[in-house]
């Protein structure tokens, strides 16, 4: 690392604040713009900025899964395949096999090139569109053998503009396989105006800098950014640690499920951590595997979460980690044609899990517990035929019935991260706007009575959910992990809660329960009912500070049964604390 400095750390810091700038512009364009709910209402998208040589150099408040690594990837991508760039360029690149997440993830790269001719830097605006051409109404084909089953459109960073014209050939294609045309060309659009707005603004941006500050800003913000990496790495304790998780078995795509092994090194002494994903199975023919950009991703995101720190994500703190692959390995490098249709929920989740629950291997004080597992039924894609004047088909993910927060040394989790790779970015959906939009009829949602993962500090509690049609058929599709593997606590918390899925029918009867992976057609008045996992909690329930527990009494989050059994706590009929009673329960406890 350079200790050479040339911007004084004001100048630095102004800078910096302009580049996430410009990125939260990108973002509001995209926000404001795009046409379908998990765009507009959800935020399933991210924007970045990277640098000439492809190093991610500005994210903002993007998703992590969609950006941590990938953007790299497909810019060096574009590079390749586009010696030349120039002007007025822009690509479009969804392929999971030459860096991007997977294929429901569309991205726009547009190169930002100078008065010159010099390509400066990139932006890239990312966002998981409502339908992608899969071959069954879901972005996430868990049940595809291989890519050609699964049936996406795949653009390996295809030119879309040139000298800002579009390209319609492409834009042909794409209309004549999605299911919902008008709206993937309003959400396209966004995605093009995003890019374009960043493009716009870097341009002012160096008409601006006389001084030269821009040439010398990204080393120097890496060069920041490695060293707080490395003060975060040396406060770490020496270790090596091995952990694992697993996936629910899936009826006719994974009858066993899938054990996923992470080990993860820290080494203070040369500020740095390895985390090794080899000692894992090989691709399975099946959509779960992860793509090279969501494996990396997923074991970064897993140190970022567990590092006990703020650091900023950009290439000059990615310079202190290495994340070892291996080819043709489900959390891996994928091969063609294995599919990577949920390569961005799953075992991305559960890959960044193990990393975080490793760091809480070092001791109490570090890392963090397992979040909730990923896709509720409540996150269901719903497609149907919206029978009300001025309808016609419809495909959209929902956001609704999901908590996802694990408890960590330091405080409890955060209800609604709705997992790692989201980091607390994406949205839950509105109700009325959800029922304005699609023909259906969401019943209920609400916090599941001593459903957390208990501890010290405890897991988010989980969420029921009951949505169904107004009119018509809706066909719903989900991938509800933690139906059979709960999310698994640390130093001491306990797991967190399973998740459930049934349908209840016209008669109000419940079904069996149903599985990990479903594709369930309801009829009127048939709804699904979505019960999502609990987050774990981390350090033993009995150690509980008592006003804690009170609180969540009050909330509706536990009962004065749960708070004497499990945090040996007891409450008075008004709901507070007896501190007699507690004090004596607690010494019967440890005596």
């Amino acid at each position: 690392m350079s200790t050479q400095r040339k911007l004084d750390g004001h100048r630095l810091a102004l800078l910096n604040n302009r580049f996430e700038g410009i990125v939260r512009a990108m973002t509001n364009t995209l926000l404001r713009t795009a046409r379908s709910t998990i765009l507009n209402t959800a935020r399933d998208f991210s924007c970045c900025i990277l640098t000439a040589d492809h190093q991610m150099l500005a994210m903002a408040e993007s998703l992590p899964i969609h950006v941590m690594s990938g953007p790299d990837l497909m810019a060096r991508c574009m590079a390749e395949f586009y010696p030349v760039l120039k002007a007025g360029d822009a690509f479009l690149h969804n392929s999971p096999y030459h860096g991007n997440s997977h294929a429901a993830d569309w991205a726009l790269l547009v190169p930002v090139v100078d008065a010159s001719g010099r390509h400066r830097f990139t932006v890239m605006a990312k966002a998981h569109l409502a339908d992608c051409g899969n071959a069954i109404p879901t972005t996430y084909s868990a049940g595809a053998r291989d890519v050609y089953e699964e049936g996406a459109l795949i653009f390996p960073c295809v030119k879309i503009q040139e000298d800002y014209a579009d390209r319609d050939d492409v834009l042909r294609i794409a209309k004549v396989r999605i299911r919902v045309p008008e709206l993937w060309h309003g959400d396209f659009l966004a995605l093009l105006g995003a890019a374009r707005i960043g493009e716009r603004k870097l341009l002012e941006l160096m008409e601006e800098d006389e001084s030269g500050d821009l040439e010398d800003y990204p080393g120097e913000w890496f060069n920041y950014s490695e060293k707080l990496m490395i003060d975060a790495i040396r406060r770490l304790p020496q270790r090596i640690a091995t952990t694992s998780g697993w996936h629910d078995p899936i009826a006719g795509v994974l009858p066993d499920g899938i054990q996923i092994n992470a080990t993860v090194k820290i080494d203070p002494a040369n500020a740095h951590i390895h985390v090794d994903m080899t000692d894992n199975p090989d691709c399975q023919p099946c959509g779960l595997n992860l793509s090279e950009a969501t494996a990396r991703t997923a074991a970064m995101m897993g140190i970022f979460t567990g590092l006990g720190a703020v650091v900023p994500p950009n290439s000059g703190s990615f310079r202190r980690l290495s994340v070892a692959l291996r080819e043709n390995c489900v959390v891996g490098i994928p091969t063609h044609p294995h599919s990577c249709s949920v390569a961005t929920t799953n075992l991305s989740e559960l890959v960044a899990n193990c990393v975080t629950r490793a760091m809480a291997e070092l001791g109490d004080g570090y890392g963090m517990a397992a979040t909730g597992k990923a896709s509720p039924a409540g996150t269901a894609v719903i497609s149907g035929v919206d029978p009300r004047p001025y309808g016609g088909p419809f495909v959209n993910q929902m956001m609704l019935g999901y908590s996802g927060g694990a408890a960590g040394p330091h405080t409890d989790a955060w209800l609604t991260i709705l997992g790692i790779g989201a980091a607390g970015f994406l949205m839950r959906d509105s109700i009325e706007i959800l029922e304005m939009k699609y023909p259906l009829h969401v019943d209920s949602q609400r916090v599941i009575v001593d459903s957390e993962g208990a501890g010290r500090h405890c897991g988010a509690p989980g969420v029921h959910c009951e949505f169904g049609p107004l009119e018509g058929e809706l066909t719903a599709v989900w991938l509800s992990e933690g139906t059979t593997h709960a999310p698994i606590g640390a130093q001491g918390g306990d797991d967190g809660t399973l998740a459930e899925q049934y349908v209840r029918g016209v008669d109000g009867e419940l079904s069996e329960p149903l599985g990990t992976y479903e594709q369930v057609v309801l009829k009127p008045g048939e709804r699904v009912v979505s019960i999502c996992t609990g987050g774990a909690g981390y350090g033993p329930p009995g150690d509980r500070d008592p006003e804690r527990v009170e609180r969540d009494f009050r909330r509706g989050w536990i009962s004065a049964a749960r708070a004497k059994e499990k945090y040996r706590v007891v409450l008075t009929d008004a709901g507070t604390i007896d501190p007699a009673g507690t004090a004596q329960l607690r010494r019967s406890k440890t005596s």
